[in-house]
């Protein structure tokens, strides 16, 4: 059947209008977090020190002290929305929350979803010893004992970065190595940095710190597909608590080291 022109001409111009039209849906998250003074930020509360319940129970953490960051330079009310991993994304998917701040790293298949801002944390895998012990190469851990995770990521990334003479002590898991370590029945620890961090919370006593890299993968916030006016807004935030030292503060109280040169 023929179509009149007049009709196909319309149904041109209503698609255009419709698709014009939720392109402009799609970029109103900004403008509906600045009206409404809120801003809703999904975030961890089972995963230390990134994000965890506290002894009066409200969430703490890396993870919340950067959304804090964030509602407060938008000068807006932050509402903390806890998820899991399996959840986060679809929570913003679905608008639940219009960011995520939860340990997310950037990869091509979660780059086919959503989008991210600039790196606002390292997430990593390092050494760890006394503050008394010299360790300022990977040749400095010659001849001492280390507790680290069968097959785990610092296990192979140390075996690559470390020369012979090593004396690795492996144990089955983490909370095995971080028993070992804490004992005193090794001098150092490969670990990631949350495991770590937690391990020094908890044990003051040990006078830990961070010694060495092994692996660096930092931590991103995601945002929706399409809200190109919020990304940019947080990527801005960022980037003026990187350049003033806020970034490197936030990673050092909870990390134990500072956020170095992160990613944008």
């Amino acid at each position: 059947m023929k179509i009149p022109r007049r009709l196909f001409a319309g149904g041109l111009l209503t698609a255009a209008a419709l698709a014009a039209a939720g392109a402009a849906q799609a970029q109103n998250a900004l403008d509906n977090i600045m009206k409404s003074k809120t801003l809703k930020i999904a975030i961890p509360t089972d995963y230390p020190p990134y994000g965890f319940v506290g002894t009066d129970m409200a969430p703490q953490g890396l993870d919340i002290d950067a959304a804090k960051l964030i509602a407060s330079r938008m000068g807006v009310k932050l509402e903390l929305v806890p998820v899991t991993s399996a959840n986060r994304i679809p929570y913003l998917q679905t608008k639940k929350a219009d960011l995520v701040i939860s340990t997310l790293g950037k990869n091509a298949e979660r780059e086919k979803v959503i989008d991210f801002s600039s790196a606002y944390a390292p997430f990593f895998q390092g050494v760890f010893a006394k503050k008394t012990m010299p360790v300022k190469d990977f040749k400095d851990l010659v001849g001492k004992s280390v507790a680290v995770t069968r097959g785990a990521m610092e296990d192979q990334e140390l075996n690559k970065a470390a020369p012979p003479g090593v004396d690795y002590r492996r144990f089955e898991d983490n909370n095995a190595t971080v028993a070992a370590y804490v004992a005193g029945q090794t001098q150092v620890i490969a670990m990631s940095g949350a495991v770590a961090a937690e391990m020094i919370r908890k044990n003051p006593q040990i006078n830990t710190e961070f010694k060495l890299l092994l692996k660096d993968s930092p931590c991103f916030v995601g945002i929706a597909k399409g809200e190109d006016a919020l990304k940019a807004k947080v990527n801005e935030i960022i980037a003026a608590a990187k350049k003033d030292g806020t970034l490197d503060k936030l990673s050092k109280q909870w990390l134990g080291k500072p956020a170095g040169d992160l990613p944008v």
